[in-house]
């Protein structure tokens, strides 16, 4: 009994120097870096957990709504390219930092990206407009994979275990989501509209992935440096191009000619439908700042955790806002999901890596 009671103590004891020590590492990176440092970082994970996801259910509200041009809603997707625009030419001007030289390879780099980010951009459109913003945010995860496979091939990023084992967990859910496709798809979405949607969003992911894989390759090969103002550079111009591809689809398409009768049809009126475009506009804008903040102001593995942690915040709130259906092989999936990004995560935050 004696025995029992001091090995309760000891566990107490050890419990509250794992706190006390977990307290003092806090307090000690607190004061590591300035104050202006830790408000920029909150900042930059509300970007990432309050604007990405709203954005996602923005794009859902404007097809259910009355919205059917996936033009119109992959152009807002980079319209807002001057927003980062605003926050780079002060660096220039106030921090004494000078434009990176545009050679004709890093312009035909930014071309190209612009290109590849305008057909994502179009392949979410597709899938947010026959997919529940929970479904499409799930299959969506999906690129965090990719961008580990399209890095090993294409940058020569190291594969570990846990990263692997991130991949077959999160393919496996997305195999789950596959399998229950029946029970939330809307009514007015035929069965071939949903596969469809099913097969962009991944087809956008793996795209997305691959993004992510060449935007590095061009900070390796042709930059050489990575700073906060290169990153918006380099985030500027790829923005605009994909602005200038998806101004041709639309103006191709003759989407801008039907905005306004689509506006007048939009449940909620043409100022209903302008709000959603408008915040559509600002809130991505704000998500891809807020995950360069992140990348520069902490680390890929704390992009990682938000990153993770956005996918159940978007499949909740589009339950609560959108009443999106959430059977029981969804939850399923979004756990699997989270178990898949916390494998990748700690794979990342480990040197050890396959023969």
């Amino acid at each position: 009994m004696e025995q029992e009671s001091t090995g309760s103590g000891s566990s107490k004891f050890s419990s509250l120097q794992w706190v006390f020590k977990v307290k003092n590492m806090a307090w000690e990176a607190y004061k590591s870096k300035p104050f202006s440092h830790w408000v920029l970082l909150f900042l930059s994970s509300l970007g990432m957990l309050v604007a990405f996801p709203a954005s996602s259910l923005l794009s859902r509200v404007y097809f259910a709504n009355g919205g059917t041009s996936k033009w119109i809603i992959s152009w807002v997707a980079v319209a807002g390219w001057p927003i980062p625009a605003l926050i780079l030419f002060p660096m220039y001007l106030f921090h004494r930092t000078s434009p990176t030289p545009l050679s004709l390879q890093l312009f035909c780099s930014y071309v190209f990206l612009g290109f590849l980010s305008a057909a994502d951009n179009l392949m979410y459109a597709y899938a947010y407009a026959y997919l529940p913003a929970s479904t499409a945010a799930l299959l969506a995860s999906s690129s965090l994979a990719f961008s580990a496979l399209f890095g090993f091939w294409i940058v020569d990023n190291k594969l570990n275990a846990s990263v692997i084992n991130a991949i077959v967990i999160i393919t496996a859910a997305m195999t789950i989501i596959a399998l229950d496709s029946d029970s939330d798809r809307y009514p007015y979405v035929s069965n071939s509209q949903y596969i469809w949607g099913f097969v962009w969003d991944i087809l956008g992911s793996a795209l997305h992935g691959l993004i992510f894989a060449l935007s590095e390759w061009v900070f390796i090969k042709f930059l050489g440096r990575r700073s906060f103002h290169v990153v918006l550079e380099q985030q500027v111009m790829v923005s605009f191009c994909a602005f200038l591809f998806t101004t041709i689809g639309v103006i191709i398409n003759k989407d801008f000619q039907g905005m306004t009768s689509e506006a007048k049809t939009f449940k909620g009126g043409v100022t209903a439908y302008n709000l959603v475009l408008i915040w559509s506009v600002i809130t991505f804008q704000l998500g891809v700042l807020g995950a360069t903040g992140i990348l520069f102001l902490a680390s890929t593995v704390m992009a990682g955790v938000l990153n993770a942690v956005r996918v159940p915040v978007t499949s909740i709130a589009a339950v609560i806002l959108l009443n999106d259906p959430m059977s029981g092989f969804k939850i399923l999936s979004l756990v699997i999901t989270f178990w898949g990004f916390a494998s990748y995560i700690y794979g990342t935050s480990t040197g050890s890596k396959l023969p």
